[in-house]
């Protein structure tokens, strides 16, 4: 019965994984509850910001806005890559790296200079043993991201912008359409775009207080930060979701390795019983 007890303990070792993707798919099954909250909380949210720029700019303000500048070639740019800090997940975080080093080939392919911003584990692993230099490697955002955590990512990246040693950054994250469709999605970030024109701009008269200069001023970077936070949600949702189809996958596999070896296990013995029967059978006649 040495086959029959390496069988055994096969079955005990699938059943033992079988618990533990079981539970993974629970855990991340209530964590992708909340993060759907997360996102719809933030969408109606980043949907009025956008609204409010796009009814209170006009051609003429969207020359005085540095967050607005428009460069006439693009020479340097940011690319600002949003992975989890765990595997299990699928192939999550593979998309996602794959999607931004497609960006990076053809940004530097046009003669564009790039610099890495990362923030999760698996993306700052993957770059960092390509040995890419990372401008910025953050690994300490949970699957909670707050509006501070965008802050610190976009605040270094609006300044350089500002400042006119970037042209351009861009966001590669995890559009969370549901929990089977989480599309690696690339975002231009800076220069926001400018809405003018789209619904009208300046077309209906609004009394503003304070003016719309000062309006502007204050809603651009809080626009720019709440488009990360957005994707930071997007993304935690995306994992998420992925973590859950992967590990349901897995019981599922698990459930039909053991039944192929428990099937396999009950022939073994069946064949050994047999074979004892027939030993104490044939033992017996000889006796006769």
């Amino acid at each position: 019965m040495a086959k029959g007890r390496e069988l055994k303990g096969r079955i005990r070792s699938v059943q033992n994984t079988r618990k533990i993707t079981r539970t993974m798919e629970m855990v991340a099954t209530s964590k992708l509850k909340r993060a759907q909250d997360r996102v719809a909380a933030a969408r109606p949210y980043a949907e009025q910001l956008g609204d409010v720029i796009q009814r209170l700019l006009t051609p003429e303000l969207a020359t005085r806005y540095p967050l607005l500048r428009q460069p006439e070639q693009v020479r340097r740019a940011a690319v600002l890559l949003l992975t989890s800090n765990r595997g299990l997940a699928g192939g999550f975080n593979a998309n996602l790296i794959r999607e931004a080093r497609t960006l990076v080939r053809d940004l530097r392919g046009r003669g564009v200079e790039v610099e890495m911003h990362i923030a999760g584990k698996k993306g700052i692993s993957f770059f960092r043993f390509q040995g890419e230099n990372l401008r910025a490697a953050v690994a300490d955002i949970g699957d909670r991201p707050s509006a501070a955590d965008a802050e610190r990512l976009v605040n270094q990246l609006m300044d350089e912008f500002t400042a006119g040693t970037l042209d351009a950054v861009y966001v590669v994250y995890a559009k969370f359409n549901s929990a089977l469709s989480t599309p690696p999605t690339t975002m231009q970030l800076l220069p926001v775009p400018s809405p003018a024109g789209e619904r009208g701009g300046g077309g209906v008269d609004y009394i503003l207080e304070p003016s719309a200069d000062e309006i502007l001023n204050r809603i651009l970077p809080l626009y720019v930060r709440n488009g990360v936070y957005r994707a930071l949600v997007e993304t935690s949702a995306a994992e998420q979701g992925a973590r859950r189809t992967a590990m349901k996958n897995a019981t599922d596999n698990a459930g039909d390795i053991l039944e192929a070896l428990t099937r396999t296990y009950n022939r073994v013995r069946q064949a050994a019983i047999t074979q004892e029967i027939a030993e104490i059978v044939g033992g017996a006649a000889a006796l006769e």
